[in-house]
């Protein structure tokens, strides 16, 4: 994918007569970037006389005359057309999470690509296919990193999306986001606490995370109750999309338990470090719970 999209043609047209702040009221990417703090007004003048001079668009004309980066003109995009993105050291949620700090790169282009086959293998072949786990069978093999990343996708298309950590073992989308962990769905699941423990991520929109809570002593009957059902089924009225975080599978039957309730999994690998047996045991018993696997997926990040 082209890492640098071709900038629109959008124009300061007021900035003369109005004030820099949030008194501007259009998209333009002059205005998004002065209420950013990241383009003056001074400088939004000169590139719009440039603009007039040369007959370019506004992004080209900034280019030109040095006062803005692609990398600024690209966050202003993202932000007309409501597809936001996060900058490098002014955000709390992990720098793992590629998709929200890299979208116009190629390995970011490969998780959409996943995205567009997992809605129309699963998500869009039914009205009760909202909630996906993602398995794995081993720890290391990248299966938090495949889950916070689709997440993050899922949410950019628009879709109204949740991320469970069900992983109560070594729980860590609550680090990845940046996220308060004390209550999830271990206190959830036990009957302490309600769905009102999922947690808005403000800068992402149509993202939610249902961290893990508190370490319980006994994940596997937790996960193993009716309840887990029942909570899914009420989530599945408040989003399109849910995607569950599972533990390793070699370790314990948690993520067979999770795919059982969801009805369908995905299978993650690392490559040149995932033992193919072990991927080969997790997808029989998944069969043998009558989950759906809907795919595999090499992990090489």
């Amino acid at each position: 994918m082209n890492q640098n999209p071709p900038v629109q043609p959008y124009i300061v047209s007021d900035l003369r007569e109005k004030p820099p702040a949030a008194s501007v009221p259009d998209r333009s990417i002059g205005a998004i970037l002065i209420k950013m703090g990241r383009l003056s007004v001074a400088d939004a003048e000169r590139v719009m006389r440039h603009q007039v001079e040369r007959n370019v668009r506004f992004g080209d004309a900034a280019l030109a005359l040095g006062v803005l980066t692609e990398a600024d003109i690209e966050f202003a995009l993202s932000r007309q057309y409501d597809y936001p993105y996060l900058l490098r050291g002014e955000s709390a949620i992990s720098e793992s999470v590629v998709a929200a700090y890299e979208p116009f790169t190629a390995r970011v282009e490969s998780l959409r690509a996943l995205r567009n086959q997992l809605m129309w293998r699963w998500f869009d072949t039914g009205e009760d296919r909202r909630a996906l786990a993602i398995t794995g069978a081993e720890r290391g093999d990248g299966r938090s990193f495949l889950a916070a990343n689709l997440a993050v996708v899922f949410s950019q298309q628009g879709q109204r999306t949740l991320l469970i950590d069900a992983d109560m073992r070594h729980p860590s989308q609550h680090k990845i986001f940046s996220l308060e962990n004390r209550v999830g769905l271990s206190s959830v699941l036990s009957g302490r606490n309600s769905v009102e423990a999922v947690q808005r991520v403000p800068s992402l929109l149509d993202l939610s995370v249902l961290t893990a809570g508190a370490p319980p002593p006994n994940p596997s009957e937790l996960l193993g109750r009716p309840a887990l059902g029942q909570l899914l089924r009420t989530l599945a009225d408040q989003y399109d999309v849910i995607l569950i975080d599972t533990p390793a599978g070699s370790e314990s039957s948690d993520a067979q338990m999770v795919a059982g309730r969801t009805g369908a999994a995905v299978v993650v690998a690392r490559q040149d470090v995932t033992h193919v047996g072990k991927v080969h045991d997790l997808v029989g018993s998944l069969n043998e719970a009558r989950v759906h696997v809907v795919g595999s997926v090499l992990n090489n990040f």
